[in-house]
């Protein structure tokens, strides 16, 4: 009788393979907490306006609007998708949203909400795109940020749209106890984001998904309806960042969002998510965003021109993937 070779069992793989994931995912997370540490003591050193509170308050306002996208296109990533559509789905949505107000004289609770179901009905176009009509995530979105674009500057005439109620500023500009009510919607959002993540059903599925979605739909989870979920709620959330946004400036901007898809998909991918999908964290993706922004903040303080600023973050993302498939080869989890 001959003695079997001993071998890892499927399962057992399964579970490596998890536990890598998890480890990689916290250790770029880890990294980009320090990145973070480390640009914000620099900055505060040789940029002396960088730590004052009039500018520490911009910053946080300014982090909310890709924060608060940041969260609903982490969910589309770790289902092994991309939504390139948020920065010209945030600009219909604010456009729409400020001429709710200024046209219609809706208020504006009304005009808010209207833009949020206008980025919802756009991550629903993409969902049912994808899901579908079977488009590529990067086709139907791709198309999607032309759409949307074009839509925008229909309804503006390439015109900003001014006459929001000054009660509207309160959403990008308002303070609660000192705190920016900006800074405070990043956290109801994170918060609603890691429980909807952790604890309900579209999480534990978008997880599956991303890892294996053939697998996952052999397995009886109904991928059309959770792939469609998750664009919406990207959409949506693309719509309230552009609803901030707007509400910073009090005009909707037909311009606005142009290139935000960037720091938007780079702030999830240097918070540990991958873009192979099946992993993925909020508070990662928050760490990213806020990265993001001091960079773009501290920039700003030494006169750094954008130009620079573009090729920066388009570097971090080359380094963030690489080293997303490093740890992939290294855990056994990627072959290729």
């Amino acid at each position: 009788m001959t003695e079997r070779t001993k071998s890892p069992s499927t399962g057992d793989r399964g579970l490596l393979g998890a536990l890598g994931d998890r480890f990689s995912g916290a250790v770029s997370q880890v990294a980009a907490a320090g990145a973070l540490i480390v640009v914000f003591i620099v900055l505060s050193i040789i940029a002396p306006a960088f730590l004052t509170a009039d500018n520490l308050f911009n910053l946080g306002s300014q982090t909310s609007v890709n924060a608060v996208m940041a969260v609903g296109v982490t969910l589309v990533i770790i289902t092994g998708g991309i939504d390139l559509s948020v920065g010209s789905v945030a600009a219909l949505s604010g456009v729409l949203g400020v001429l709710l107000m200024a046209e219609y004289g809706f208020n504006p609770l009304v005009g808010v909400v209207g833009g949020i179901l206008v980025g919802a009905v756009a991550g629903l176009v993409n969902g049912l795109l994808v899901s579908v009509v079977g488009l590529p995530p990067f086709i139907a979105t791709l198309g999607m940020l032309s759409v949307a674009r074009g839509l925008v500057l229909i309804a503006t005439g390439a015109v900003a749209v001014f006459g929001a109620p000054e009660s509207f500023r309160l959403l990008g500009q308002g303070v609660i106890n000192s705190i920016p009510i900006p800074v405070l919607l990043i956290a109801l959002v994170a918060v609603a984001g890691h429980v909807v993540l952790t604890r309900t059903r579209l999480g534990r599925y978008a997880y599956v998904m991303g890892s294996n979605m053939e697998a996952a739909r052999l397995s009886g989870v109904p991928v059309r309806r959770y792939t469609t979920s998750v664009y919406v709620l990207s959409g949506a959330l693309a719509g309230l960042g552009g609803m901030i946004a707007a509400s910073r400036i009090h005009s909707g901007q037909p311009n606005f969002g142009e290139g935000l898809e960037l720091d938007v998909i780079a702030a999830v991918v240097i918070g540990g998510a991958s873009l192979f999908g099946g992993r993925g964290t909020v508070w990662g993706s928050l760490i990213g965003a806020f990265l993001v922004a001091v960079i773009r903040n501290g920039a700003v303080q030494l006169n750094i021109s954008t130009f620079y600023q573009n090729v920066l973050i388009g570097v971090i993302i080359w380094l963030a993937v690489w080293w997303d498939r490093y740890q992939r080869r290294k855990l056994g989890g990627d072959a290729t």
